[in-house]
C-alpha cells in the first residue's frame, strides 16, 4: 500500500541540519506514526512521503518554507528578568512557557545581560535546512475513528512533530 490521504503511516528517521549535526532520530525507539494529510508532521516532509511503501528508504530535504518556517524577528524579545519569578538562575536555551495575546508560547532564553532577559519564540529549526533519512516501517488505511479524530490511535501512536 502506498502513503495517500488518511494512510496512517509509521517511519523511522533520522534528522541532521546542513552541517550534518544529528539533529533527532527514532533510532533505538518505536519508529514516528502519524495520519497522513492531516498536517501531523511538518508539510515538507509529509508532502515527499506521499506515495512512498513499506521498505521504502528515502531522502527528504525539507526547506524552512516547508518545515518549521522562517525566523520572525519579532518573536526575540527583551524582557525584564523579574518576569520569571519564582526561577532562582535564568540561564542561555532554558525554556519556558509565556503567555501572548495569541496564547500560550514556547520561548527559550537566548542570553542574560543584567536585569534583561532575552527569549525568542520561533520553533528551535526555525530558518534551517532539514534532512530526513526515512524508513518506511509500515503503511495502513485509518480507522473511521482516526479520520474523524484526525490523528493515530493505540499501539505506536507518535508523538509526531508540529
Amino acid at each position: 500500500m502506498q502513503i495517500a490521504q488518511n494512510s496512517v503511516v509509521a517511519f523511522h528517521y533520522t534528522l541532521t541540519n546542513d552541517a550534518g549535526d544529528v539533529l533527532d532520530s527514532s533510532e533505538g525507539r518505536e519508529p514516528l506514526t502519524y495520519l497522513h494529510g492531516t498536517g501531523n508532521i511538518i508539510p515538507g516532509l509529509e508532502k515527499q512521503l506521499e506515495g512512498a511503501s513499506a521498505g521504502e528508504k528515502l531522502n527528504v530535504s525539507v526547506t524552512p518554507e516547508e518545515g518549521y518556517g522562517e525566523v520572525q524577528e519579532q518573536l526575540m524579545q527583551e524582557v525584564p528578568r523579574d518576569a520569571f519569578q519564582g526561577v532562582e538562575s535564568v540561564e542561555p536555551g532554558m525554556q519556558f512557557q509565556a503567555q501572548t495575546e495569541g496564547g500560550p508560547l514556547m520561548v527559550t532564553v537566548k542570553k542574560v545581560e543584567g536585569d534583561t532577559v532575552v527569549v525568542d519564540g520561533n520553533h528551535p529549526l526555525a530558518g534551517q535546512n532539514l534532512t530526513f533519512d526515512v524508513e518506511i516501517a509500515s503503511v495502513r488505511e485509518a480507522s473511521a475513528e482516526e479520520i474523524e479524530h484526525g490523528h493515530v490511535h493505540g499501539e505506536g501512536e507518535g508523538n509526531a512533530e508540529h
